[in-house]
């Protein structure tokens, strides 16, 4: 598997967001690992909806909360480190999922923090199949 995060392994879709954060949808499951918090569900596809259909890949979305880091180079900084330690542990996964990384941490933390919070979380999701 190449380790690269393409354009059609991110997460874009409004109705799969929505979908992917709806509270009564009891198929999304949930995982937290410091510093992040992982939602995700496995990937439905239907005939109705081509777009998804064709992809057949995990999609990812990162996000990093305004209201803790108020200024974009913080909140960038941990996207970017979000997105690097997902891009080199993504084989960890098996299946195909929409993954939402929520950054839970109160401060900026160091790259390895972030990594070994992926690599569980990564686990995690696949053991909860």
């Amino acid at each position: 598997m190449k380790q690269t995060l393409k354009k059609d392994e991110r997460l874009c879709s409004v109705k799969v967001i929505e979908g992917l954060f709806d509270r009564k949808n009891s198929a999304n499951e949930g995982v937290f690992s410091y510093p992040m918090r992982v939602v995700f569900q496995p990937q439905i596809y239907s005939e109705t909806n081509s777009a998804i259909a064709n992809l057949k890949v995990t999609q990812v979305l990162f996000s990093v909360p305004k209201r803790q880091f108020k200024h974009a180079v913080d909140r960038n900084l941990i996207r970017r480190r979000m997105k690097e330690a997902y891009r080199l542990h993504k084989q960890l996964l098996i299946g195909n999922y929409s993954i939402a990384f929520i950054y839970i941490g109160k401060g900026i933390e160091d790259y390895k923090v972030i990594e070994k919070g992926m690599k569980s979380a990564l686990k995690k999701v696949f053991s909860t199949k």
